[in-house]
């Protein structure tokens, strides 16, 4: 019985934690509605613990501040976005064709998840001045940094003439196209796709 004991509580402390992810993983979830609508600024912890019906103090109970809990939810939102990238490119051989899967996926993520860009380079912006958030954006930057250059491989070049100046390109027109399409969605998916592929045709 005794022997078992340590075992027992292992458990129960594993599914804690699980209970404990789950809940944070909720309030994430709400904390990012009121980040897209309102936008960092404008959004207080009043704001998102209203959303995810929730006490202040229980608020603060899973996250001790404002840039925690925003840190977790950009951190969160863009690992999935790393995956679908990656995703995108499995089994894209050739210049052209990863080109092309990388162009169709980062058009339809703008038209799918704009807000949640919008909200990281507001809070990429943020880690000028705030350094509470510096270790997200970088760990988030180093994750984009390595997708492109997977897309440069993939596309036939030696790995070793990769630069990471190269994300510098894209990101520049992912950021502008993102932002043409939130002031005037006129603009069509397959449009965006084809400016993004002009950019990477000179970038890879």
């Amino acid at each position: 019985m005794m022997d078992s004991l340590p075992e027992k509580l292992q458990q129960r402390a594993q599914r804690n934690a699980q209970k404990r992810n789950e809940k944070k993983a909720l309030i994430a979830d709400s904390a990012l509605q009121a980040l897209q609508e309102l936008g960092f600024a404008n959004t207080s912890l009043r704001d998102i613990a209203a959303r995810a019906d929730l006490s202040l103090g229980m608020l603060h109970y899973y996250f001790e501040d404002k840039a925690e809990l925003i840190a977790y939810c950009v951190l969160a939102y863009k690992a999935d976005f790393l995956a679908y990238l990656k995703s995108a490119l499995d089994g894209s051989e050739g210049r052209e064709a990863v080109i092309q899967r990388l162009a169709e996926a980062l058009a339809a993520s703008i038209f799918n998840d704009g807000p949640t860009h919008r909200l990281w380079y507001d809070i990429r912006n943020q880690a000028l001045f705030d350094p509470s958030f510096r270790d997200t954006v970088n760990d988030i930057e180093q994750g984009l940094i390595e997708v492109l250059a997977q897309a440069w491989v993939q596309a036939g070049h030696d790995v070793g003439a990769f630069s990471p100046l190269l994300y510098s390109a894209m990101d520049g027109a992912f950021r502008y196209l993102m932002q043409h399409h939130a002031m005037s969605p006129a603009t069509g998916q397959q449009d965006i796709a084809a400016d993004l592929a002009r950019v990477l045709e000179r970038i890879l």
